[in-house]
């Protein structure tokens, strides 16, 4: 039984709303939710959002010393519950928590982070209507 409702991408970076609107402007997409360190883009294929990240350093590609900074932000109905199962299947839980009451940071079997949440102010995906919603 999956315990996840939806994914989303996460890209860590230094200004959220810069990355926002270019992402939102290159999908043809656009900006839902802003708060102080953390945009989100509704696509109609999909929905990223963006997070500002202390001391942040863009990765080197394809190799380099500064890895990747994407993670998948998976939506679930209870974060007690989901981080017991994604325990459960062989995740393990991060050791920095920076907002345990409504993000959990949790390491898949590989050591990649990705985060479960109860909350995260999303529209529903598909196509748009000329009255906005």
């Amino acid at each position: 039984m999956a315990i996840a409702q939806l994914g989303v991408i996460s890209l860590d970076c230094a200004d959220e709303v810069e990355l926002a609107m270019f992402w939102a402007a290159l999908l043809g997409g656009e900006i839902v939710y802003r708060e102080e360190t953390m945009a989100v883009v509704h696509a109609e294929r999909g929905v990223l959002s963006m997070i500002r990240v202390p001391d942040y350093r863009p990765p080197t590609w394809p190799g380099g010393a500064t890895p990747n900074h994407i993670h998948l932000d998976l939506v679930v109905a209870d974060l007690d519950v989901g981080e017991r199962e994604a325990l459960r299947l062989g995740a393990r839980r991060a050791d920095v928590q920076p907002g345990p009451d409504r993000w959990r940071v949790l390491l898949d079997p590989a050591g990649h982070p990705f985060c479960l949440t109860a909350h995260i102010p999303l529209l529903p995906l598909g196509p748009r209507t000329t009255d906005g919603t």
